[in-house]
């Protein structure tokens, strides 16, 4: 539905980076120059400021750039997701420099949640404004009094034109934005925003402003990444079924989720550039390495070079291994060599009740026996664990004493204390006791193991999920699972227990040979 220009076009040997993003919002109509400022931009890259946008980039600013019947830009706020490296600065600045220069705009705001980042682009489009005649013409000389069109106080950095048009500065804070009046505004590193406060400074500046935007750049992120997540959870949405916010737009480059990190298609699916200004040979040397490495390495890799979204940067298990260890069976054949493991959520509600055995080939299977959740279910627990525990029969029944578990599972260390329990306590052939191993020797050694693919389990959602949301809580030079926001991760815990009292347990006795 768009005109593509002539120079979008590269022929060179090799992959090259995908000009088109994998996610975007499909225009209103066939893009032109009558409907997009987009093709304006690309006119002033090349004939004023000769310096050219790439393909990409000159993709991103056409379809960002599509005009409604009455003239005001589509997309009030535009996202722009991008792997690092590919140009995300020269676009800032280009943008800027049209705005300020060909539009007109009274104020433009570049933002990050690094002023000196911010400033590295605004000091860029001075350099380039100041060396070009026919932009220098428009920024005021300096005048007796010491003013001129450029202020580089710090915290008043202003480039101003002779009409009075400003290109500002801020850092990216609940401060930023406030006391002005925003036509346009640049968001560099979004995925940084991990509160509404600079957005809500930001945009709201906007308000007053009928035909204002906002575009906001950025590569992947994790939880932590609150604006960044709503943002594109609400220009799916609408991309998927209408609903959500019509004047966002999302343009991603990405590679699928899942992808592995060394397939080349997935790389140019995220790096518009490769081919062009990045090779392709350094990203796979990186990729390999990450794939290897696994855990925050991997992490890391996925958001800024494929642009994928991951829960952690530093999760406590690695997501790809823990994938790979999915395999179907039962511990039908192993009830010989069952351990079982109970943990309970921070906040008492929820708790589950883990199975692990080690198996013929030396990986260890887990199993989630049963699991409660909700307000009082530490009370059920208590009553219905014994009843678990009996049909199961393991050899070791466990716990962490240091844990929220404690205070309900040390009430079955005792015999004495069975408070009415229908099941003979403890089953005979169950020997019940407290894992005295240290925490973080427990949830390193499980983390080792699912890395190394020596952990079998079913692809149980809850514990899938309980696997996700667990990250390092680093305590010297080890580390133990943690949590982000709501997310339960006893599972994960009764899950590394097991583990450890399976691999505790003596081999089982072989079996009679009958001659």
């Amino acid at each position: 539905m768009s005109v593509i220009p002539s120079s979008m076009s590269y022929e060179q040997d090799g992959p090259l980076g995908h000009t088109e993003p994998r996610l975007w919002t499909p225009p209103l109509r066939a893009l032109t120059p009558e409907t997009s400022y987009g093709f304006d931009v690309i006119d002033f890259a090349n004939e004023v400021l000769r310096l050219p946008l790439d393909p990409w980039e000159e993709w991103a600013v056409i379809h960002a750039g599509e005009l409604l019947e009455d003239g005001r830009p589509r997309f009030r706020k535009v996202l722009i997701i991008v792997a690092r490296q590919n140009g995300k600065t020269h676009l800032c600045v280009v943008l800027s420099l049209y705005w300020l220069f060909v539009e007109r705009q009274k104020m433009i705001l570049g933002t990050s949640t690094n002023l000196m980042y911010a400033k590295e682009s605004w000091l860029k489009a001075i350099e380039i404004a100041e060396a070009n005649p026919y932009l220098a013409s428009e920024i005021p000389p300096p005048s007796r009094n010491g003013t001129s069109g450029v202020t580089r106080a710090i915290g008043n950095e202003c480039l101003t034109t002779k009409d009075g048009c400003k290109y500002r500065i801020a850092a990216s804070n609940r401060r930023g934005g406030r006391s002005l009046t925003i036509n346009r505004l640049i968001l560099d590193e979004l995925r940084e925003h991990d509160s509404w406060d600079a957005w809500g400074a930001a945009t709201n500046a906007m308000n007053a402003v009928p035909d204002a935007q906002a575009v906001a750049i950025t590569n992947q992120g994790d939880d932590s990444s609150i604006v960044l997540d709503s943002l594109r959870d609400s220009a799916l949405s609408y991309l998927k079924d209408g609903k959500g916010d019509p004047r966002l737009g999302i343009f991603e480059w990405s590679a699928p989720d899942g992808a592995d990190p060394t397939d080349v298609n997935a790389i140019a699916a995220a790096n518009p550039n490769l081919g062009r200004r990045i090779e392709l040979d350094s990203i796979l040397g990186d990729a390999q390495r990450a794939r290897l490495a696994g855990g925050q390495e991997l992490a890391t890799f996925r958001t800024e070079v494929l642009c994928q979204r991951v829960n952690h940067l530093d999760p406590a298990v690695d997501p790809d291994g823990w994938s790979a260890c999915v395999s179907a069976g039962t511990m039908d054949q192993l009830r010989d060599r069952v351990a079982l493991c109970v943990d309970v959520s921070m906040n008492a509600r929820h708790a589950t009740l883990v199975a692990a055995a080690v198996q013929e080939d030396g990986t260890v299977r887990v199993e989630v026996i049963h699991h409660w959740s909700g307000p009082g279910c530490t009370n059920d627990l208590r009553k219905e664990l014994p009843t678990w525990v009996a049909a199961v029969k393991p050899a070791l029944f466990g716990w962490f004493p240091s844990g929220p578990a404690a205070v309900v599972a040390a009430d079955l260390a005792d015999p004495q204390r069975r408070y009415g329990y229908k099941t003979a306590w403890p089953p005979r052939g169950t020997k019940v006791e407290e894992i005295r191993a240290e925490v973080t020797t427990v949830c390193m050694s499980f983390s080792e193991l699912v890395t190394g693919h020596l952990v079998a389990h079913s692809d149980d959602p809850l514990l899938n999920k309980h696997v996700e949301n667990a990250q390092k809580q680093r305590q010297g030079d080890a580390w133990r699972f943690s949590r982000q926001g709501d997310g339960d991760i006893d599972a994960v815990y009764a899950a590394a227990g097991a583990v450890h009292l399976a691999k505790i347990l003596p081999p089982p006795k072989p079996k009679l040979a009958v001659v």
